[in-house]
Order: C-alpha cells, then structure tokens, then sequence
C-alpha cells in the first residue's frame, strides 16, 4: 500500500489482483456530498460503457450479459446503482469495495484516471502526476535492491573460499576480519582501481562504501569476480597473480556489459 498527496488530498494506493488500485473514496473524501458523487458516476451511461468495455477485456469472468442489461437501463429516471451491486451483478474486478481501516471504493488505476477526470480534469492532471512519480520512485527502489542483491549472490561463495584456504584455524577474529578486508580490496581493485579506504578518503563527504556507490555494470561484473576469486584461491594463486588477472578480466568484462542493451534497459529501470 502506498499514499500520494494530490492538490492537498491524500489518496491511497494499494495492489489488487496484482495491479495499482486508487481509492475514490478518498478522491473524494474533502468534496461536499463527496460519497454519493461516485454512485452517481457509476449510474452515468457513458461510465458504465467505459468500464464494461474495460472489463471485457482484462476480465474473463466478467458477466457481460448482465453487464448489458444494465447499459441498457442507465439513463432512465428509475435506474439506481451501486458499487456493490455493480461488482455482485457483473463480477467486476475493476472496481472493489474494501472494508476495514483503508476501506472505500477502489479502482484500478485506468478506472480511477476515469473518475478523476469525471471529477475535475485538472485534478486528473496532478493525479497522473502524482502517480507517476511514485512509480518512478518504486523504480529507483527496485534498481537499489536488485544493485545491493546482485553485490551479496556469490558473498557466502566467496568468504567461504577465503575461510578454507587462507584463513587458519587459530587466528583471532580480528585477523579473520583484517583477511576478508583484504580480499574485498582485491577486488576493488580491480574493478574500481582503489581500496575502500582510498575510495572513503577521495569521497570524505558521501555515504556507503565503493560497492554502493557502483553501476549495474560494475556490481555484475563484481559479482563474477567474487565467483572467479574463489575458484582462484581454492587452486592456490597468490593475491598478486589473482589481482592481475581479475583486472585483466574486469577490463574485459565491463567492455562487454557497458554496450549491453539489457544491461542498459536495468540501469534505466534503476536511474543508473
């Protein structure tokens, strides 16, 4: 579930059926006899055409012939109709009626846009608005995760290896700590060309590390590397032949990913 200010409003947004919906409920929580205005939309013809339309082809259930029993009665003095008598009748996913703390009338997102529009269309403007950037925010947040997860796939691979053949059995955990530090520094270097600690003393103002600081191109390729770090010192290489070949190797992989077209597509995606 997620909130976004439109114009002074609060509107919720929650997933259902694995897609955005809009509360109008709360679209119209701060206008006069608000409630009873989205009745009143649901009872307009060319609303009820619209969603019909609309749920004929996102919703294999839906029952149309119901659906055009109502179209034909919509406009007639006598023709009432509710949300919850809409969804009963027609099977509609389209629009919901939620109980509970956050309940109301909701609306998948095509719908709402609908009724925004329907309730002021400069309202729609700053709810589309409003709306995009919350996905675009979502977008940031899914590229961070998917950068932060990518660093951690081969991590338990490659202290592993650090643990059976470089660390013996009595050092303190303090030299364990001084280990790993080191290796994570190999690889640092690399890829990026510096230490943590030369990366911390060049940035004395950012937070995070080297590795966060990093593209989708740079964490792919240092994920391999973690890969191909292990299996380096399980043969028993030394650091300083590992250090040359990793770099060798990251030179060649980064030429390679930074002209990748799906590579490029992630970084977009995560505003890299």
């Amino acid at each position: 579930m997620a909130k976004i200010d439109v114009q002074g409003t609060e509107i919720t947004i929650l997933s259902a059926h694995k897609e955005d919906y809009m509360s109008l409920t709360d679209m119209v929580r701060n206008v006069e006899n608000g409630l009873a205005l989205i009745e009143k939309w649901l009872r307009n013809k060319n609303t009820i055409e619209f969603i019909g339309i609309w749920e004929e082809i996102y919703n294999p259930n839906f029952n149309s012939p119901e659906f055009e029993g109502i179209k034909n009665q919509a406009g007639l003095n006598r023709f009432v109709l509710s949300v919850k008598q809409w969804v009963e009748k027609t099977n509609s996913v389209g629009i919901i009626a939620k109980a509970g703390r956050y309940g109301g009338t909701y609306a998948h997102k095509d719908i709402a846009f609908e009724f925004a529009s329907w309730v002021s269309p400069q309202f729609k403007i700053y709810l589309i608005k409003e709306f995009q950037r919350l996905k675009e925010t979502e977008q940031k947040q899914l590229g961070w995760d998917i950068k932060r997860n990518l660093a951690k796939i081969n991590y338990v691979i490659h202290t592993d290896a650090i643990k059976e053949h470089l660390i013996p059995e009595k050092l303190t955990k303090q030299q364990r700590k001084r280990i790993f530090a080191c290796e994570a520094d190999v690889l640092n270097m690399a890829l990026f060309g510096m230490t943590a600690k030369e990366w911390r003393e060049k940035n004395p103002g950012e937070k995070g590390n080297v590795r966060d600081d990093a593209n989708i191109s740079q964490l792919i390729c240092l994920s391999n590397l973690e890969n191909l770090n292990a299996l380096f010192i399980s043969e028993g290489k030394d650091q300083s032949e590992r250090l040359k070949k990793l770099n060798e190797i990251a030179i060649a992989q980064m030429k390679l990913l930074v002209a990748n077209k799906s590579v490029k597509a992630i970084e977009q995606k995560g505003g890299n």
